[in-house]
C-alpha cells in the first residue's frame, strides 16, 4: 500500500563526493516490506519543481521510525534536497516499486554487486539476507576514493571487495574484473548500478539466478507517463516492455533487455 507523509529530516550530511545521506523520521518506516523499493520525494516549495525525485531506500529502522536514503547531487532538485536542514519536513510517497525477492532465500551464498549510487539499496538487502541465515559477499565499485561510501558498513556484514576505476582505494579496475572468481561458489546474485555495469554483470553470471535493480529517471513514478520503460526479453509478451517505476525497479536478470 502506498502512503503519503510529511516526514521530518533527522540528519542530512555529506557522505562522499557529491553524495549525501539523509535520515527521515515518520510512520512510513513501518510500511517498507521489501529492500530495493524507493521513496518519491516532493522537491521545492510550491511548484518550484514539478517532478518528484525517486530515491532508493538504504536502510529502515521501524523501531526508531527512521528511513535512511542516500542521494547524489546531480541537478537543481537534488541541490535543493542537499540544502534542507534537520527539522524540515519533506512530503514523501512510498514505498514505491517492487523490491528484491528474498522471502524464500535462506542458507545460501549470495553475491551483491553495486556500482556508485547503485550501492545504497544493497545495504538494506544485505541486512535482510543475513537475518535469514545467508552468507553475503559484496563487491562495491566506484570511480575514485573520494566517491567511496559504506564500505565499512558492508564489511561488517560479510566479505567485502572494494574496487575503484583509478585504483585510489581498494583494487584497481571494474567490478566485473573480479566476478569470475566468485562465479562457481555462489547460489544467486543481486546487483544495482549503471546500465553498462548491469549488462556486464548479467553476462558474466549468465548461468546463475540473479536479480537487478534498474536506475532510471522517472516522471510520474506511478506508471502513467511511460518515461521509464525497458524492453522485455519475452518474445511472446504482447506489451514488449516493462515500466521501471511500477513493474520494477527490480527485475529478474532474464526478464529485461539492457
Amino acid at each position: 500500500m502506498i502512503k503519503e507523509e510529511w516526514m521530518t529530516i533527522v540528519q542530512n550530511k555529506p557522505l562522499a563526493l557529491d553524495t549525501y545521506e539523509m535520515i527521515l523520521s515518520g510512520e512510513l518506516a513501518d510500511f517498507i516490506p521489501d529492500s530495493g523499493q524507493f521513496l518519491h520525494i516532493r522537491i521545492g516549495e510550491g511548484m518550484t519543481h514539478l517532478l518528484r525525485r525517486p530515491i532508493s531506500i538504504t536502510n529502515v529502522n521501524p523501531e526508531g521510525k527512521r528511513i535512511t536514503i542516500i542521494y547524489k547531487m546531480i541537478g537543481e532538485g537534488t541541490k535543493w534536497l542537499k540544502e534542507q536542514q534537520p527539522g524540515h519536513k519533506l512530503h514523501v510517497l512510498g514505498p514505491r516499486g517492487n523490491g528484491f525477492p528474498v522471502e524464500d532465500v535462506k542458507y545460501e551464498k549470495i553475491l551483491l554487486v553495486g556500482g556508485g549510487v547503485g550501492v545504497p539499496p544493497l545495504y538494506y538487502l544485505a541486512r535482510k539476507l543475513i537475518n535469514q541465515h545467508n552468507q553475503v559477499i559484496t563487491v562495491l565499485g566506484f570511480q575514485t576514493k573520494k566517491a567511496v561510501f559504506y564500505e565499512k558498513k558492508f564489511a561488517q556484514l560479510g566479505n567485502m571487495l572494494l574496487v575503484t576505476e583509478d585504483g585510489t582505494a581498494g583494487f584497481k579496475g571494474r567490478v566485473t574484473d573480479f566476478l569470475p572468481s566468485f562465479r562457481d561458489e555462489i547460489d544467486r546474485y543481486y546487483t544495482c548500478g549503471p546500465a553498462g555495469m548491469l549488462k556486464a554483470v548479467t553476462k558474466c553470471m549468465d548461468t546463475i539466478p540473479g536479480f537487478l535493480s534498474l536506475e532510471e529517471r522517472m516522471g510520474c513514478g506511478i506508471g502513467a507517463c511511460f518515461a521509464c520503460v525497458c524492453k522485455t526479453s519475452d518474445p511472446h509478451d504482447h506489451k514488449g516492455y516493462r515500466k521501471i517505476c511500477k513493474d520494477g525497479p527490480v527485475f529478474s536478470a532474464r526478464e529485461v533487455i539492457l
